[in-house]
């Protein structure tokens, strides 16, 4: 069986152990520019051993951001410092990936530690040009969006695209596209939030239009070499909203059309949902996805153990795992969870002096 600290190809490339850093957003950016912020931020999580490290949900166009302190990627001026990101990151032996993304009807709102919530005012930085499937609101608090037409959802198509076209420019190895959280796609997906009657709604087959359509537009520009994933919220945790049984289906439609890997998170798109948050409590789709589907998955949310992380790989319940806060808490979490489990894991060459006796130094990544 797969453990953990062990590699994993897919395609072309060859990850170095099963550990991933989670996108999360760092609301450090101006004007979508990445900073010195987001090198070391990234960067040190390369240092800390993960095979794969993806930056924070990136937009495609600068009203996709969530907030005006988002990075982006919707304009060549952005290519260069996140390419130099993306060369220390291989530097380091891990691999580097992005998450493009549209923030819908979640847009133009304030960073968490603005010390304010909702919409903010275009005097203040926001913009009135917050989109959705359907012209229906988050929360109160949140920005009134309006429904796109069909030529702009054309627009949005491209747009991803073109930031995938960015993208392999700057040397990312991986993409990945967000489809959770009650941002743009999700909203498409879910009959919550999408009241069209056109062919972009109703339907399953048309509810997922959008993202079908997205993707093989990104596996239209990207190297066939080039993996491609694809994040959701596998539930809405509300009735008669997008669920577990949809994502199955989905991820049979989407390894058709040349996805690599389904990163299985759930909620977001209801502010009212009743979510049932405990340790790995979004493992089992992750689960189900992988076992129905016939496609590799990646599990998120509270998993902070080396055990149970190493469990959930070891079982079959997912071929990777991706860690959010706890990289957060310890920059380090591969090198510690490797001697947890008595695995070997390589170390940056600067701190072998450090490590376990007879570690290996690190490679840079091909």
């Amino acid at each position: 069986m797969p453990q953990l600290i062990e590699s994993l190809r897919i395609r072309n490339l060859a990850l170095a152990n099963r550990i991933a850093v989670s996108p999360m957003c760092e609301y450090s950016s101006v004007d979508g520019f990445a900073s010195d912020w987001h090198l070391v931020h990234l960067g040190s999580r390369a240092v800390g051993g993960a095979g794969l490290v993806f930056t924070e949900a990136t937009a495609v166009l600068p009203e996709a951001r969530i907030s005006p302190e988002d990075l982006g990627i919707w304009k060549d001026d952005h290519i260069e410092f996140l390419s130099r990101i993306v060369r220390f990151v291989h530097a380091q032996g891990s691999a580097s990936g992005i998450q493009l993304a549209h923030a819908g009807r979640k847009a133009s709102t304030y960073r968490p530690w603005a010390g304010k919530q909702g919409a903010i005012p275009p005097q203040d930085g926001g913009w009135a040009n917050v989109v959705a499937p359907s012209a229906i609101k988050f929360s109160p608090d949140y920005p009134q969006p309006r429904a796109l037409n069909l030529e702009e959802i054309k627009r949005t198509v491209n747009a991803f695209a073109e930031a995938a076209r960015r993208a392999v420019t700057a040397g990312f190895r991986v993409i990945e596209l967000h489809a959770a959280h009650g941002y743009l796609i999700h909203e498409f997906l879910s009959p919550l939030s999408n009241q069209r009657t056109d062919e972009y709604g109703g339907s399953f087959q048309n509810r997922t239009r959008l993202l079908c359509d997205v993707v093989s537009a990104l596996r239209a520009v990207l190297p066939e070499s080039m993996p491609l994933f694809v994040r959701i919220s596998a539930s809405d945790w509300k009735d008669g909203g997008w669920d577990i049984e949809q994502s199955v289906e989905l991820a049979r439609k989407l390894k058709t059309l040349g996805v690599d890997l389904i990163d299985c998170s759930s909620g977001g798109n209801v502010a009212d949902a009743k979510i049932p948050l405990g340790p790995g409590y979004q493992v089992p789709f992750s689960e189900r996805v992988r076992r129905e589907a016939g496609l590799l998955t990646g599990a998120v949310g509270l998993i902070t153990d080396a055990g149970q992380a190493e469990e959930i790989v070891r079982a079959g319940r997912a071929d990777i795992v991706f860690l959010a806060r706890e990289f957060l808490r310890d920059p380090y979490w591969p090198l510690h969870a490797a001697q947890a489990l008595g695995r070997e894991i390589t170390w940056p060459v600067q701190y072998l002096r450090a490590a376990p006796p007879g570690t290996k130094p690190r490679s840079p990544l091909e």
